[in-house]
């Protein structure tokens, strides 16, 4: 009886753990993202996850234009932008 309870013990410690080590920071993650993907605007600087920065010149909701140079404009995918780069 007394093992019944430490197993079902240890099995309830191992899902906080799941929980807490993988679940929660993934859905942290997730709405950050969101929350920087709602926030982009034209005119600010970003940088791409594969680390093209530029300047945001136009966007929709599936679409970014990025001038990266002078006169040089590429189209990624919104979801591509990492982070805004604070001036």
């Amino acid at each position: 009886m007394n093992s019944q309870y430490s197993s079902i013990i240890s099995f309830a410690v191992l899902i906080v753990a799941f929980y807490l080590l993988i679940i929660r920071p993934q859905m942290k993650r997730q709405k950050d993202q969101a929350a920087l993907m709602a926030s982009l605007a034209v005119d600010d600087r970003v940088v791409t996850m594969g680390g093209v920065y530029g300047t945001i010149r136009s966007l929709d909701d599936e679409r970014v234009e990025l001038e990266v140079a002078p006169g040089t404009v590429i189209t990624i995918a919104r979801s591509a932008v990492a982070r805004k780069i604070e001036a």
